[in-house]
């Protein structure tokens, strides 16, 4: 799975690369462009610069619901900043394979 980041914070940059080893580190939001997952620093990306058909994953401050709102009806799954760090492990795993862990968790 190619997983493309756009991400500016030396520590973010550090906790995705942990999570996802061979991910691509990118400077603009054309660069996700066939990537099958998309990581993006809202704070640093207008969500419609986001290639489409790109399976995105956004995170922005809690209190900057504007920029979540806007993210999430431009098609990204967005989130706060420390939602998106505490589930980063299931959000890099593909949306079919989050729901089995998710049913089997719970059931």
């Amino acid at each position: 799975m190619i997983v493309r980041a756009l991400v500016a914070d030396l520590m973010d940059r550090s906790r995705i690369s942990a999570a996802a080893p061979g991910v691509q580190f990118v400077r603009s939001a054309d660069e996700l462009a066939g990537a099958d997952l998309a990581l993006v620093d809202l704070q640093r990306v207008d969500p419609a610069a986001v290639p489409p058909g790109v399976r995105t994953i956004g995170y922005a401050s809690h209190v900057d619901r504007a920029t979540i709102g806007t993210a999430a009806a431009a098609g990204i799954e967005a989130m706060p900043r420390s939602e998106f760090f505490r589930r980063i492990g299931d959000l890099l795993q593909p949306p079919d394979e989050a729901l089995d862990q998710d049913r089997q968790s719970s059931g």
